[in-house]
């Protein structure tokens, strides 16, 4: 087998059930000659069933307050839902894949985040790579839910681009990318023509502080640029809402933010 790439996936792409079944068929192409493993979020599924049971979703500084039922209700919609739904359309497209999420084999182990404090939401301490391996190498495509398992043996919720940008440097990837529901980072985020096509790692934190990168921005593009330091061989942001944005990217087609070392 050749390359192991690590995908990201979240956005638009995963709200429309055209775009889904093409990233599917994408990933399914991909597995011909490489080995991948796709992590998802689904922030909107779990407010959708929040509201459906009655709760109103609670946001602390743009991150969702997770109490008791809150976990619940994420392990409903991204263990029990969003990762089924995936698998079913990831087989439909002829692939073989396993959905997990990261409290099977200790995948993701976590401790709970303090400040701010928001509840049942984990900050990774270690990522146990087993399970994926021993999926990749009897031939089936992991695709990982993140969910965590807490010290204390609790379930945590944990952001998905932390967790599949620590999962993609555990695996040495040669390749991280994620599918976001924006064409990539916005000089001006009014304008997607001012696309930043590059941007090298110690440019981050300056371009966070002038307000270039900001909101839902800063967990990927630091997902990102962990993935780099911690081994992961090349990472990239590219716009979900394009059909097959996934293919044309693997061909060196598409456009996108990449980070590079530097």
């Amino acid at each position: 087998m050749g390359k192991t790439i690590v995908i990201k996936y979240g956005g638009s792409a995963m709200q429309s059930e055209e775009l889904k079944a093409g990233v599917m068929e994408d990933v399914v192409r991909l597995t011909a000659e490489s080995e991948v493993v796709l992590v998802h979020g689904g922030g909107p599924e779990i407010s959708a069933l929040q509201k459906r049971l009655g709760t109103a979703p609670r946001f602390v500084d743009g991150l969702r307050y997770t109490d008791e039922g809150t976990i619940e209700t994420a392990l409903m919609a991204l263990c029990g839902k969003v990762n089924k739904d995936l698998v079913r359309l990831f087989e439909n497209a002829g692939g073989k894949a396993a959905g997990i999420s990261g409290i099977d084999g200790s995948l993701l182990t976590c401790c709970r985040i303090k400040e701010p404090d928001i509840g049942f939401v984990g900050e990774i301490r270690e990522v146990r790579t087993d399970l994926i391996s021993t999926l990749l190498r009897a031939g089936y495509t992991p695709i990982v839910s993140t969910i965590g398992l807490g010290d204390d043996g609790l379930a945590y919720n944990i952001n998905a681009d932390t967790a599949a940008g620590r999962i993609a440097s555990s695996l040495s990837a040669d390749f991280y990318v994620t599918i976001s529901d924006v064409p990539g980072v916005l000089s001006d985020k009014d304008d997607p023509a001012s696309l930043i096509p590059e941007i090298r790692i110690s440019e981050i934190e300056s371009m966070i502080e002038s307000g270039v990168i900001s909101g839902g921005m800063i967990p990927k593009v630091r997902g990102l640029a962990g993935a780099v330091r911690r081994g992961a061989g090349a990472a990239q942001i590219v716009d979900g809402r394009i059909p097959h944005v996934l293919g044309k990217c693997m061909a060196g087609s598409c456009t996108g933010t990449r980070l590079v070392n530097g």
